[in-house]
């Protein structure tokens, strides 16, 4: 399954919206891959077990599930979650992209690739339209949880 959406960061013409800089979108997105307890639900720990230039190996701890991933970092571009297949988890790549389109403007594109079927055997879609909400709410609890931080001044 494929899933792909974007969440605007900075609107120009939306004063409602507190602008954040690339650099503090970019801040936010780091934080969330070496402290992600701060940002997924339901993970009990997690702990980077190795890490090289540009990317770390860690293991999510959820209940008796381990998860293992790979973050990769292109410096103030994008961040990509790899995650193989288990029993627990449908595997997958997450991507982290950060956009500007404009002056002013700055988006965060997220794209999901998962082994998870699009539609079941039936060919019914609800499952996975189910998942796709899933991922769209928590990738704006991401972004609400990157602006309360760099509200309180951790960001820069």
């Amino acid at each position: 399954m494929r899933f792909e959406h974007l969440v605007e960061i900075n609107d120009p013409g939306n004063p409602q919206l507190d602008p954040l800089t690339p650099d503090q979108l970019w801040q936010g997105l780091v934080l969330r891959a070496e402290s992600p307890e701060l940002f997924v639900l339901g993970l009990d720990s997690a702990e980077v077990v190795a890490r090289g230039d540009n990317w770390i190996d860690r293991v999510l701890h959820f209940g008796q599930a381990a998860i293992r991933d790979r973050v990769v970092f292109e410096p103030r571009r994008q961040v990509r979650y790899e995650t193989a297949a288990t029993a627990e988890h449908a595997g997958g790549t997450l991507t982290m992209m950060i956009e500007t389109p404009g002056p002013g403007a700055l988006l965060l594109r997220f794209t999901y690739d998962t082994t998870m079927p699009a539609v079941d055997a039936s060919g019914d879609d609800r499952y996975a339209e189910i998942v796709k909400s899933a991922y769209h709410e928590a990738d704006l609890d991401t972004v609400r949880k990157i602006r309360e931080i760099a509200d309180s001044g951790r960001l820069g």
